[in-house]
């Protein structure tokens, strides 16, 4: 692990970037992103995981709307193989519809597909008082395009890693009826042909409460500022965004016996 992050940060330090005296940032975007979450266990090692995001951005001329515009609908799959109560891996497909940012503008394509293939590590740490700390890496290999008509795939790779903590506020551990704080923060860095000024896609920032209703579900909501480099290099684009979550976990071979099962996903 401690590789890894090594690995992070050289890629952080060391990235093309233009030279420009003074770094621009701006506001330009405000959202509403709600997921459904689901883990089904399949056998003693093995589960299916997915996530089903609908997701909302601000309207043209209201930069402050969260909800004007269709940005995506994201969807991702995955097989979970848990190698003990300290490490799990992911691998899987995912397949995200980017709707224009232009409605109504003939030149723009009104959906665009952008099929990937990821893969996740995630490291648990045993609990630090009633604090569950999480160390998760995610790596993503993508084929997308501009809506612009005309537009040509491009191939690219997705490198990520975030630290997030779960915290209960009115019991001594995570169970039935325990309402929870979560913080989290993840650094995503990016490569391929097409990323020149760009290495640095963004850095995410994301607190909110939970509440776990019962052994198969639980509610989750926050807020997530992120920051990231546009094209250009030199220009930081922020953007402000409510998450609204469900998480659904199973067993399929015998529901009675599920635990609860809070962990954030993207």
């Amino acid at each position: 692990m401690k590789k890894c992050i090594v690995f992070f940060s050289l890629m952080l330090l060391f990235w093309p970037s233009r030279a420009q005296d003074v770094a621009e940032n701006r506001l330009v975007e405000t959202g509403n992103w709600n997921g459904l979450y689901l883990r089904f266990r399949i056998s003693e090692k093995l589960y299916y995981y997915g996530e089903h995001h609908y997701r909302r951005r601000n309207s043209v001329d209201n930069l402050y709307d969260f909800v004007g515009r269709m940005r995506q609908w994201y969807n991702r799959a995955g097989i979970n193989y848990f190698y003990n109560e300290y490490f799990n891996v992911i691998i899987g497909p995912t397949l995200v519809l980017n709707y224009t940012p232009r409605p109504g503008d003939p030149d723009y394509e009104y959906i665009t597909i952008e099929p990937r293939i990821w893969h996740q590590w995630l490291f648990t740490m045993p609990y630090l008082g009633r604090v569950k700390i999480y160390h998760q890496f995610r790596f993503e290999h993508r084929w997308r395009r501009s809506n612009l008509k005309g537009s040509e795939f491009q191939y690219t790779n997705r490198y990520r890693y975030k630290i997030f903590a779960y915290i209960p506020i009115n019991k001594n551990k995570l169970e039935k009826r325990t309402l929870f704080f979560s913080p989290s923060a993840e650094i995503f860095m990016q490569s391929g042909k097409s990323i020149v000024y760009n290495h640095f896609e963004d850095f995410r920032v994301y607190t909110g409460l939970g509440y776990i209703l019962n052994n198969s579900v639980t509610f989750f909501g926050g807020h997530m500022w992120t920051v990231g480099q546009d094209q250009v290099g030199n220009i930081y684009n922020q953007t402000h965004i409510i998450r609204l979550n469900i998480f659904i976990n199973l067993d399929l071979r015998n529901p009675s016996k599920v635990l609860p099962n809070v962990m954030m996903g993207d």
